[in-house]
């Protein structure tokens, strides 16, 4: 079952998410955040993004770059990542591209300056310590979903004058979804 994401406003994305301790419902709800996130056309989705505050994000790598309408996603994945208090211990060279984010559907930047090597330590849906070597692509997934744990959004990684460009030329896109979240938040507490 597909889950609401969390859109640019909730307070949720903006704090700092809490480790996991209690590994025993982390499958299932790494299932249905899979689930949301292929429906929502993603490739990364942390927990906060449905309303966890928790350190917790699913990835996927896909075998080829899914067409525009191609469903479903399942059927191209190469790899699934379920990431619990993940910290990346070594960062090697930088590099800016395109990023988007499911809580800002629809907006973009081709400028997010991101590592191009990584080095990850984390725990899987078992709670067993894994680590990671990333680079291209899937490093900039990690270190994008990472930086919702800690409540930063990919614009936040702009410098000064391209953030303030991305906050003006996105202003009313960014107001909207202001008011779908508090709207969501709203009808969650009942009025």
């Amino acid at each position: 079952m597909a889950l609401p994401i969390r859109l640019y406003g909730d307070p949720v994305l903006k704090r700092k998410a809490l480790p996991v301790e209690d590994f025993s419902g982390l499958k299932a709800l790494a299932e249905e955040m899979l689930e949301t996130m292929f429906e929502a056309r993603g490739v990364g989705l942390a927990a906060p993004q449905v309303g966890l505050s928790q350190r917790l994000f699913v990835a996927v790598e896909y075998a080829d770059e899914p067409e525009e309408d191609e469903k479903p996603l399942r059927a191209l994945v190469r790899r699934v990542y379920v990431v619990a208090n993940p910290a990346i211990t070594h960062r090697e060279g930088l590099e800016e591209g395109m990023e988007g984010c499911l809580s800002l559907p629809g907006l973009f930047s081709e400028e997010v300056p991101r590592s191009l090597r990584i080095r990850v330590e984390y725990q899987d849906e078992y709670g067993e310590k894994q680590s990671l070597e990333l680079e291209g692509y899937m490093a900039r997934v990690f270190q994008h979903e990472i930086d919702h744990l800690d409540g930063i959004l990919f614009f936040e990684r702009l410098p000064k004058e391209k953030r303030e460009a991305f906050l003006r030329e996105n202003r009313e896109a960014l107001v909207r979804f202001q008011k779908e979240a508090r709207a969501f938040l709203k009808e969650l507490r009942g009025g």
